[in-house]
């Protein structure tokens, strides 16, 4: 790409950081497909945060970025230690502040100015490119999130949290000293074996997207086992063969996640 149509944004969904990144995500049904691109020239020229373009949101779409939000954050942070402090805690404060807004959020019979703000920004330092700097990202759980999307029609913040929790448990191993830190800096879990605050902090995120209304498991969305077939195989037509930030989720590491979750 070469060039691009210059644009501007209006947020009225806090989630994806669009109205400050370069990325975006194309669906082609007739493909069955979607997929990510990012290119320099797609920018937004200006972007307008005006939190009251949030007050007719359902509550649906306000526990979907929320989560969008949150996973986002979880792909630049949970990966591997590489002595980047000041990043790991902005990372942390993200997560600690989606966590505390979005019960709000939900909860609230009109809206608030200042919760809406806030997680107007929040969504958008979540992707905007500081918490990812200098840091291994892994984004396995957009992309397998993403074929759920285009072969179930689930909204996609709703794939992330059926992904999310067995990603983590599968990758438990290598992700361990990172999810240790999440367990104890976001969680509050320092007790225990480092076995149990690894589960904690898996569990306590799953329950997480739980009171947001959002399920954690396919059988809530009526998909069973023999669904899982055509979700690896259209991964890896699409070239999904080696995700995550050590490129090691293959597609037999992917068909065990899509299991975990049923």
């Amino acid at each position: 790409m070469k060039s691009a149509l210059p644009f501007g944004a209006v947020l009225t969904l806090p989630a994806t950081g669009s109205e400050m990144n370069n990325g975006s995500v194309i669906t082609r049904r007739d493909q069955d497909a979607k997929l990510a691109f990012r290119s320099s020239h797609c920018f937004p020229v200006f972007s307008v945060l005006d939190p009251t373009k949030t007050y007719t949101l359902p509550p649906r779409q306000l526990a979907n970025g929320v989560i969008d939000a949150f996973v986002h954050t979880v792909e630049q942070y949970l990966t591997y230690p590489v002595n980047a402090p000041l990043q790991d805690r902005f990372a942390e404060g993200i997560l600690q502040t989606l966590i505390e807004l979005g019960p709000r959020l939900l909860a609230a019979t009109e809206p608030n100015y200042e919760d809406r703000a806030n997680f107007m920004w929040t969504a958008t330092m979540a992707l905007n490119g500081l918490i990812g700097a200098g840091v291994p990202q892994d984004w396995a759980t957009h992309m397998i999130g993403h074929e759920l999307t285009a072969l179930h029609g689930i909204d996609h913040a709703r794939t992330l949290a059926l992904v999310l929790p067995s990603l983590l448990h599968e990758q438990r191993e290598s992700k361990r000293a990172k999810l240790l830190q999440f367990a104890e800096r976001v969680w509050g879990l320092n007790t225990g074996t480092d076995d149990e605050r690894v589960d904690g902090g898996i569990e306590a995120t799953r329950a997480f997207f739980e009171s947001l209304g959002v399920p954690t498991r396919l059988r809530a969305y009526d998909i069973q086992a023999g669904a899982i077939d055509a979700l690896v195989a259209s991964l890896q037509a699409h070239g999904m063969s080696k995700l995550g930030e050590r490129g090691d989720v293959t597609p037999e590491i992917s068909r065990r996640i899509l299991v975990g979750a049923l």
